[in-house]
């Protein structure tokens, strides 16, 4: 729960939704997106109460959506209380002025909600300075119209800004803090990296994926250790690196940050040193919620952003996740329409051409503890084949699991 910025109790914010149908996309395609930032509005703190859809062949440039919906919008925002208005794209700083001049509510584009959740979950001083860093980057164009807000750092979901206490109105102040930052970033990155090269030559394994697929679970059943986990997008924000020894054959296991649709640009660069983990690792678990109902564009997403992070070319492991969740709803025996990805059966699903285009694939449930012992094989043997190719005269330690 956030603090509201009409009362001093802590009453959660009323959202509304607002979303766009453009080429490419369909309806339900655009509903499943705004699930995802509903999701996101909940993980910030605040209640999504109502969504605004809009078909337009492309955002209108001066408020988003077209005039009669924003005036749609306003009317609904002051019948019914609503505290945000949050648009599941990023605004430019003139549609933000627009839409505020309008709407008597505050306005949060998608970038914003995250960056403000990626201020609540940060938890270590790296992690602090990497948002603060993005934050900043993110206010600069915007300044005439959020720099108001650092008056009153009261709480509330957009307003947890770098923590000023006055208003300062010198582009070149913030441009300082800015580089500041960037130096504060350096020295921490120089420090992981010295870190990083401590470890030795061990193999290095990271799980990497969507947020909210089971990374952190995944890593305290491999790893035994207690990492943060819960239903929450990015839960996990620090990358955790453990020592992990199966058979007798040890390597280093990471979880890193989830990805997610639309990821801020700026926050991607900020979290380059995080995202070292993910360069550097000899193998890749891309651990996927086969649960969810857009599984598969899931993952289009994270192979999109590990090219972007790191174009070479290595090992990487499809793990299906969650299949304890995993629901179909039976097809009609007189339906002529192709199946869908919902009518497949598990079993169907792990002999379609997910399974045999993406070998080797496993299927597993790390909170109900299913397959683990295939799993664990798999990673094993992954490892030790790049482990006996960097210590050839050490095959001899290898034990089978």
């Amino acid at each position: 729960m956030v603090q509201s910025s009409h009362s001093t109790e802590n009453v959660a914010d009323k959202a509304v939704l607002v979303g766009v149908i453009n080429q490419g996309q369909d309806e339900k395609q655009v509903e499943e997106y705004l699930d995802e930032l509903a999701f996101l509005t909940e993980t910030a703190g605040a209640l999504p109460v109502k969504r605004f859809v809009q078909k337009l062949e492309k955002p209108n440039p001066k408020t988003f959506v077209g005039t009669g919906k924003i005036n749609e919008i306003s009317q609904y925002v002051e019948e019914h209380e609503i505290n945000l208005l949050i648009f599941d794209d990023e605004l430019s700083p003139s549609q933000l002025r627009n839409i505020e001049k309008i709407v008597n509510a505050r306005v949060l584009d998608r970038t914003n909600l995250i960056l403000d959740i990626f201020a609540q979950r940060a938890q270590t001083a790296h992690a602090r300075v990497q948002v603060e860093l993005a934050q900043y980057q993110y206010l600069l164009p915007r300044l005439t119209r959020m720099w108001t807000h650092l008056e009153r750092q009261k709480g509330g979901i957009g307003m947890r800004g770098p923590g000023e206490t006055e208003i300062e109105t010198d582009r070149r102040i913030i441009r300082d803090k800015i580089s500041r930052l960037k130096d504060q970033l350096l020295k921490i990155d120089q420090q992981m990296a010295t870190q990083r090269k401590n470890r030795g030559e061990m193999v290095r394994v990271a799980l990497v994926g969507y947020t909210n697929v089971g990374k952190s679970t995944i890593m305290n059943l491999i790893s035994k250790s207690e990492v943060f986990a819960e239903n929450k997008l990015f839960a996990t924000l620090d990358t955790t690196v453990r020592k992990v020894v199966i058979g007798n054959l040890p390597f280093l296991l990471s979880d890193t940050v989830g990805f997610i649709r639309k990821l801020p640009h700026d926050l991607i660069e900020s979290f380059k040193s995080t995202l070292d983990e993910v360069r550097e690792a000899d193998i890749l678990l891309h651990v996927v919620d086969i649960s969810h109902a857009t599984f598969e564009e899931q993952i289009a997403v994270v192979k999109q952003t590990l090219y972007e992070i790191d174009p070479t070319d290595k090992p990487t492991f499809i793990i299906f996740n969650k299949v304890d969740a995993y629901s179909y709803i039976p097809k009609d025996v007189d339906d002529l329409t192709p199946k869908l990805q919902v009518n497949l059966t598990l079993d169907e699903l792990k002999n379609s051409w997910m399974a045999k285009n993406n070998l080797p694939c496993i299927f597993i449930s790390a909170k109900e503890k299913l397959n683990v012992e295939e799993f664990r094989k798999l990673i094993y043997d992954k490892v030790r084949e790049i482990h006996a190719k960097r210590y050839p005269y050490n095959n001899f330690l290898y034990t089978d699991v």
